[in-house]
């Protein structure tokens, strides 16, 4: 990130955001302000990968698609940048996915950022209209599966070691536990 990002007053513009162009560190857009976290740790991209490559999978045999680290836009002046994202089709050449065209989202919990991924992200997915919300614990490999009712979130499933994440909407997979953390 350049020197520039600390030089900026007042709020953010979804335009000034957009111009900061890709980064190491995950920058996103809350309320027209910026939140920046530094690039996750091996095991956080382990665990996304190896999820990815299961939910890729059945994304496309669905007829959808998986992405990873894209930028969603929830409305105006918030777009986060989820692990895993499961949407509709959509313009791969587009610097934003719109909340509409998403299925489901993926969050694998950080511990220096649990509550932004627990409490912040989960109320602004649900208040997207983001049907599906599924929460990844990196040190254990536990699954949380949430489906939105109204604004807000309900706990489907809880998936740990041993147990099996049997998927049937928006797509059919099933997910491990110990098959995501090393």
């Amino acid at each position: 990130m350049t020197a520039a990002v600390f030089d900026h007053d007042g709020l953010w513009t979804e335009e000034e955001y957009l111009a900061l162009g890709e980064t190491r560190q995950r920058v996103e857009l809350f309320d027209w302000s910026l939140h920046v976290t530094p690039a996750p740790i091996p095991r956080h991209q382990r665990i996304s990968r190896k999820l990815g490559n299961i939910l890729e999978a059945a994304a496309e045999t669905a007829g959808l698609e998986l992405l990873e680290a894209v930028n969603i836009r929830l409305r105006p002046g918030r777009i986060p940048i989820p692990d895993l994202v499961i949407t509709g089709p959509v313009d791969l050449d587009e610097l934003m996915i719109e909340a509409v065209d998403v299925r489901l989202i993926c969050e694998i919990i950080s511990p220096s950022n649990a509550a932004t991924d627990k409490v912040l992200k989960m109320h602004y997915y649900a208040a997207a209209g983001i049907e599906w919300y599924l929460l990844v614990e990196q040190e254990t490999g536990t699954l949380h599966l949430y489906r939105r009712q109204g604004s807000q979130y309900v706990e489907q499933s809880v998936t740990r070691t041993g147990d099996v994440l049997v998927l049937t909407e928006p797509v059919k997979a099933t997910i491990r536990p110990e098959e995501l953390v090393p």
